[in-house]
């Protein structure tokens, strides 16, 4: 009877041995080539998802690989591990954050661990830990020591109950996402860090990073957002003020039919203050979406302010002043004119508010009705005095010169982008080393007080920050001048400490934020691996962080991440009940394509599409429980093989299935082979059967093969190239000579190749084979250049230019024998009808022309 693998037993046994030899542990090597792999680092939610899976399996491929090509790999695991889901468990669970943290990080790892991932763990973080924030202080003092920190107020989102400040994405319908409390928009003094000073060289230098994705490029150009302009001064009428106006199509002045002005305007603020309606309007905005994906998906909204503003360029002409909840504040100057016939938005507000619509642009065709939708593509401009004739482009230029020789205004460029705003008003958080004091204002914390701890005993019985309700935490000393001070209360946004984590692994109990040394070596991280949500912000932070730190000495490098990748999702399907309730996937049971009952009551329950695995939606599959029945190698190896890593996956039991079927069929045939192998060692026969030949040269292809498309981030692909040599080496006759010489050679090189996908059914395998080495530490197989040429070429024989049959020949024959052989073809001779040839041409080792 035939055995089974003991994948429990194997993956025990393989990861205790990588861990009692330090396989995985990185060090300093200038006489080899490095290569440094990271994947996103967790949150330590308490469990690890599929989605996690995924990731750390992708990474793990590609560390395994470089490290079998002789790189020294830095391949290290770390915890993003503060933030408000802590808090939220505190108050929830009473349960204190560092202990639920904690807790949960010790049972990821333990889970993490099971999964075989060739990881550094010796250089494991926790960015909760004193000895990681103590540093991030100190990189903060630097950059506050060079000018790259301001305090400002700044307008936030405020969650009355709940008493903190919330990211836009926490903002739902005009409340916040746990309080359900209207929202309120509050000024505060808040820290930034100026990220705005390296706009251009952040948005320069994404052409240089030729190994991220397209995608992500143009999603930090975008929000980089570099827009050429012009301001466009309009007085206001009856006063002495004038309202600044930034627009990206200056060309289309002569249509303005209205300015409007951001909720949050200054002028709308002091309108507001003896309006009440104005004010009602306002507090309406303020309470919708604040977010710009909100924003431009909310109908538009406006307010007729009663003021007019004279139009800059045509004497006479007013245009009424609006409050339109579309217009950002954070935006150019929190002021637009309206042009209708040239943007859908203005045509949208106008066509609502019976506003003109002026047509200023033709269409190449002559086309210059906008009454039903506006035109927003080249043309020529009309209707616009000095600029009639011109194209569009060059009307913005000569616009521009004209708005400066009158003093009403000038061409200018403003950035998307805003100065990161790093407070957070929580506990859970990295303290911000300042103390304010009455005498010396904002005073830093010396290096040598630092780390600013956390105090451990802290209520959350009250709303808002425990900190700022610490009976004597935030009490203390000016460093300065000893007077009675306060320590600031708010913590850094939890981006800050997934910003710099990357620099941190070369060299993690450092005394410094960096190991100057070691930094120098491993940075920048030669493959990063994460999810695409991440694509704008933490990497825009991150490379943000890294120029910083490259100008107050910490580093050398400007960019972090040499070579990027992002994974899809992983989907499931989701059922729910007959009266309306989720299941879990083991609470119902599929009696055929079409019916699927909920176990409990053996009634049918509603399938959903397949969607993001979600916990809300129960569609959650345990990695745990698939470890456990089915073994880590075959939870990898279904991530590997079901899909292109960059698009989604839809997970599904048959796919297991198929995996484990793989994994223990590729067992049986090198564990318990039909047929004995050549002895280990055994030299070459002087001659292979045609057959064994001709798999000995497929497992070269297949080295060949595989080794691009595991480059190629193609892991999909090279798990099928896997399984077709696995049926060519199971299938070759034994009888063959040379089979068996075959057999052992290339099931050795495939073992090595499915090594870093399933490395303990690797290693098992490799031991199998009777070897007392480590497959880990095994280089990787190389292809003969030589074998990857086939001896035999199919050549095309064409008859008058048409495709009349093939033939196999030698390569290099002679022409003579192609010859003979293409005019032999029963379609070739159909086709020359009896003809006689005026012309024949052989193309070597490609084609046979032949004309009659």
């Amino acid at each position: 009877m035939a055995g089974r693998y003991n994948f429990t037993e194997s993956e025990a046994k393989w990861q205790k041995r990588w861990d009692d030899d330090g396989v995985f542990r990185a060090a300093v090597d200038k006489s080899r080539p490095k290569y440094y792999v990271l994947e996103m680092f967790p949150y330590p939610s308490g469990r690890i998802h599929m989605g996690h899976v995924r990731n750390y399996t992708l990474g793990d491929v590609v560390a395994r690989h470089r490290r079998a090509l002789g790189y020294n790999v830095l391949h290290p695991m770390g915890w993003d591990a503060f933030g408000l889901p802590a808090e939220n468990a505190a108050r929830d669970q009473k349960i204190h954050p560092a202990k639920w943290t904690y807790d949960n990080i010790a049972n990821m790892r333990g889970e993490l661990k099971r999964m075989g991932l060739s990881l550094d763990w010796s250089r494991e973080i926790a960015t909760c830990h004193p000895g990681y924030y103590a540093q991030q202080q100190s990189l903060f003092l630097d950059f506050f020591a060079a000018g790259l920190v301001h305090r400002k107020e700044a307008f936030v989102n405020w969650d009355p109950v709940d008493h903190t400040v919330l990211a836009n994405e926490q903002v739902i319908d005009g409340k916040g996402w746990r309080s359900g409390a209207p929202v309120e928009k509050k000024k505060l003094s808040q820290w930034f860090f100026k990220i705005t000073d390296y706009a251009d060289e952040l948005l320069d230098a994404l052409s240089t990073l030729d190994r991220w994705p397209e995608k992500v490029r143009l999603m930090q150009d975008n929000w980089i957002g570099k827009s050429s302009g012009a301001y466009v001064h309009w007085p206001v009428v009856g006063r002495s003020d004038k309202i600044q106006v930034f627009t990206t199509r200056p060309d289309t002045l002569f249509g303005a039919s209205f300015v409007a002005l951001s909720p949050d305007h200054p002028l709308t603020t002091e309108l507001a203050a003896k309006n009440p309606e104005l004010a009602a309007f306002v507090a309406k905005c303020q309470s919708m979406g604040t977010s710009a994906v909100a924003i431009e998906q909310q109908e538009k909204l406006g307010f007729d302010t009663g003021l007019k503003v004279q139009h800059p360029l045509v004497p006479g002409k007013q245009v009424p002043v609006w409050v339109a909840n579309f217009v950002l504040m954070d935006y150019g100057t929190g002021a637009i004119f309206g042009c209708p016939g040239h943007d859908q938005r203005d045509h949208d507000f106008a066509s609502k508010y019976g506003l003109p619509i002026l047509p200023v642009v033709k269409a190449p065709d002559g086309a210059a009705d906008v009454s039903k939708e506006p035109y927003v593509g080249p043309g020529t401009i009309f209707n616009s005095d000095f600029l009639d004739g011109l194209d569009v482009e060059t009307a913005k230029v000569k616009v521009g010169e004209r708005l400066k020789a009158l003093g009403a205004g000038e061409p200018t460029t403003v950035w998307r982008l805003r100065d990161w705003l790093v407070s957070r008003q929580r506990y859970w958080g990295c303290p911000i080393p300042v103390v304010h004091c009455d005498s010396c204002g904002v005073v830093p914390v010396p290096k040598d007080q630092l780390p600013v701890k956390l105090p451990d005993d802290v209520s959350f019985d009250k709303p808002g920050n425990p900190l700022d309700h610490h009976p004597t935490w935030k009490h203390v000393g000016c460093p300065k001048c000893g007077k009675p001070a306060r320590r600031e209360t708010d913590t850094f946004d939890t981006f800050v400490d997934s910003s710099w984590y990357f620099a941190r692994f070369c060299s993690p109990r450092s005394d410094k934020p960096v190991d100057n040394d070691a930094v120098d070596y491993w940075m920048g991280v030669d493959q990063y691996v994460g999810g695409v949500e991440h694509a704008i912000l933490h990497l825009l932070y991150s490379r943000f962080f890294t120029r910083a730190m490259k100008q107050t000495g910490h580093v050398k490098l400007s960019e972090p991440f040499a070579g990027l990748f992002t994974q899809g999702m992983v989907c499931h399907e989701s059922y729910k009940s007959a009266d309306g309730k989720w299941l879990y996937p083991e609470e119902i049971e599929r009696k055929s394509d079409d019916l699927v009952i909920e176990i409990a009551t053996g009634k049918p329950v509603t399938v959903g599409r397949r969607e993001v695995m979600s916990k809300s939606k129960k569609n959650v599959v345990a990695p745990v429980r698939i470890i456990g029945e089915y073994g880590a190698d075959t939870a990898r190896l279904f991530m590997l093989s079901d899909s292109p890593p960059e698009r989604d996956l839809e997970w599904s039991e048959a796919g297991v299935d198929g995996a484990f079927r793989f994994i223990q069929r590729l067992w049986r045939e090198i564990v318990e082979p039909e047929t004995p192998f050549a002895p280990k060692g055994a030299a070459k026969p002087a001659t292979l059967s045609p057959e064994a030949e001709a798999v000995w040269r497929q497992v070269h292809k297949t080295i060949a093969a595989v080794s691009e498309n595991l480059e190629g981030f193609r892991f999909n692909v090279a798990v099928a190239q896997v399984r077709t040599l696995t049926n060519a080496l199971s299938e070759l006759d034994a009888k063959a000579p040379g089979a068996d010489w075959v057999r052992r050679h290339g099931f050795e090189a495939l073992v090595k190749l499915v090594g870093p996908m399933i490395p303990h059914l690797g290693e098992e395998l490799w031991a199998a084979l009777g070897h007392n080495t480590l497959l880990t530490l095994e280089p990787w197989p190389k292809a003969d250049p030589a074998l990857l040429i086939d001896d035999t070429i199919t050549l095309a024989v064409q008859v008058n230019g048409k495709l009349r049959g093939t033939i196999d020949a030698k390569r290099d024959a002679g022409e003579d024998d192609v010859r003979e052989a293409a005019l032999a073809i029963p379609t070739v001779q159909a086709a020359m009808a009896g003809k006689p040839v005026r012309k024949l041409i052989v193309v070597k080792n490609k084609i046979v022309n032949i004309v009659v």
